[in-house]
């Protein structure tokens, strides 16, 4: 049991620190399509998100959960599950932030705060339980 909690552990505290680095890559990508290419706020917004996502999923899969993947159906099916629970949880903070900020009148910053933590436990348990999985051992044997 003790082992077991470590690992969790282990895991949460790296998906915390590549959660931080997601954020700066998020951030940095933003600022450079708005001030430098003069983009649209929510072009930038697109863009940056799309970075931020590819980044999580390059650095969840190897530092956070060290995930294997055997064949290419395992990786795309893996990819395809982070990238459609990472749409997920962009529609989960838009909808959090028009509750919090449209329909509550709370504080965007606020808002954006709390909306960033639900969505950060959100994908921590989407990729945990469903994407990235022990795909190494043959069916049979996962059942058992």
């Amino acid at each position: 049991m003790k082992k077991i909690l470590t690992k969790d552990w282990r895991s949460i505290l790296m998906y915390l620190i590549m959660g931080g680095w997601t954020t700066v890559v998020n951030i940095v990508v933003y600022w450079i399509c708005e001030e430098l290419f003069h983009l649209d706020y929510r072009i930038s917004t697109t863009i940056a998100w799309v970075f931020a996502v590819v980044f999580a999923y390059v650095v969840n899969k190897r530092f956070v959960f060290k995930s294997v993947t055997n064949t290419w159906r395992d990786r795309f099916a893996e990819m395809g599950s982070f990238f459609g629970f990472r749409v997920l949880s962009f529609f989960m903070d838009l909808g959090t932030m028009m509750v919090l900020v449209g329909l509550l009148s709370i504080n965007g910053t606020i808002s954006k705060i709390l909306a960033n933590v639900i969505v950060l436990v959100a994908n921590y348990i989407f990729s945990k339980k469903f994407i990235f999985k022990d795909r190494s051992a043959p069916a049979a044997e996962k059942v058992q």
